[in-house]
C-alpha cells in the first residue's frame, strides 16, 4: 500500500515528465474534479516534480492551475511511459489492467503517466491544499512533534497516522520505527516523554530512508511476513502480539515496546 516511501518513489519516477506538455487527458469520471481536470490540463507544461507526505504535485505553467495533485490511495500505482517504480504493491493486486486506469495524461511526445487503481480509492486534485498536513515525515523534527503530541490522547500510532500531525506515515511505517525505539503504539501520545520523541526523530530519518533504498514501507524488519506469521520478536525473541490500534491492525512486542 502507498506510504510516503512509496509516494517518494512516484514523485522520482514523475520527474521524467518535467518539461513535457500535457497533450491529452483520461480521467474516471467518478473523481470529483474530473471535469476540471479534462478542461485545465491540456497544454500545460509540468515545471517540477515535489512531495507532501503521500501526496505528489506536478507544478505547472501555461495551465489555470499551478499544480495537479496525485494522491493514491490504498491500491493506487504510478507508470510513467510504461515503466513503473513499484511493480508490486503489497496487499494489493499485482495485475495491471487498463480498465483499472484512473488517470492517463499523455504527453506531446507520445509517453504518457498512469494512475492504475483496482479500488477507485487513488484522488487527482488541482491547486491541492498543503496547509492541512503536518510536516513531512522524513523532515519533522523533534520540537515540531513534541509539541503536537503532548496535546494528545490517542495512542501514538494513532497520532502518528494523523496526516495533520506529521505528512507520510502509513501503516507499515508506523509499526517499524515504534518497534525500532521501543514505543508501544497504544500508549497516549501525550504520556510519551519528548526525549523519546528525539530518539523516534533521531533514529527514523536515516532508517526510514534505508529502507526506501531497498524498495519502500514493506522492506523494514516488521514486514509483510513477519506481520502474517507472527514469529518470535526479532530483538528479544518474546511473542509479537496483533491487534488493531487507531482502526489499524498494529504488530509490536510487548517486552521492549513500553
Amino acid at each position: 500500500m502507498p506510504e510516503g516511501l512509496e509516494a517518494e518513489l512516484y514523485r522520482r519516477a514523475a520527474e521524467r515528465t518535467v518539461g513535457r506538455t500535457i497533450r491529452s487527458v483520461d480521467v474516471d469520471d467518478r473523481q470529483a474534479m474530473a471535469d476540471e481536470l479534462v478542461r485545465a490540463l491540456p497544454g500545460a507544461v509540468v515545471e517540477n516534480t515535489v512531495r507532501r507526505g503521500k501526496l505528489v504535485i506536478l507544478q505547472l505553467v501555461d495551465c489555470p492551475a499551478a499544480a495537479l495533485g496525485l494522491h493514491f490511495g490504498m491500491t493506487g500505482r504510478l507508470v510513467v511511459d510504461g515503466v513503473a517504480p513499484i511493480a508490486e504493491l503489497e496487499y494489493a493486486s499485482r495485475r495491471d489492467d487498463p480498465g483499472w486506469d484512473r488517470l492517463s495524461l499523455t504527453f506531446d511526445d507520445g509517453g504518457r503517466l498512469r494512475v492504475n487503481d483496482p479500488r477507485r480509492w487513488a484522488r487527482f486534485v488541482l491547486d491541492p491544499d498543503v496547509e492541512r498536513l503536518g510536516p513531512d515525515f522524513l523532515e519533522v523534527t523533534a520540537d515540531q512533534l513534541v509539541a503536537v503530541l503532548a496535546r494528545r490522547r490517542t495512542p501514538v500510532k494513532a497520532a502518528l497516522l494523523d496526516q495533520s500531525v506529521v505528512a507520510g506515515y502509513g501503516n507499515l511505517c508506523v509499526d517499524e520505527v515504534l518497534w525500532q525505539v521501543g514505543i508501544d503504539p497504544r500508549r497516549p501520545a501525550r504520556d510519551v516523554a519528548g526525549s523519546e520523541v528525539a530518539e523516534l526523530v533521531r533514529f527514523a530519518r536515516p532508517h526510514l530512508r534505508r529502507m526506501l533504498r531497498r524498495g519502500g514501507s514493506h522492506r523494514g524488519t516488521i514486514d509483510p511476513a513477519v506481520r502474517a506469521a507472527l514469529p518470535p520478536c526479532p530483538r528479544d525473541g518474546r511473542p509479537l502480539e496483533r491487534a488493531e490500534v487507531g482502526g489499524r491492525t498494529t504488530v509490536w512486542c510487548p517486552a521492549h515496546q513500553r
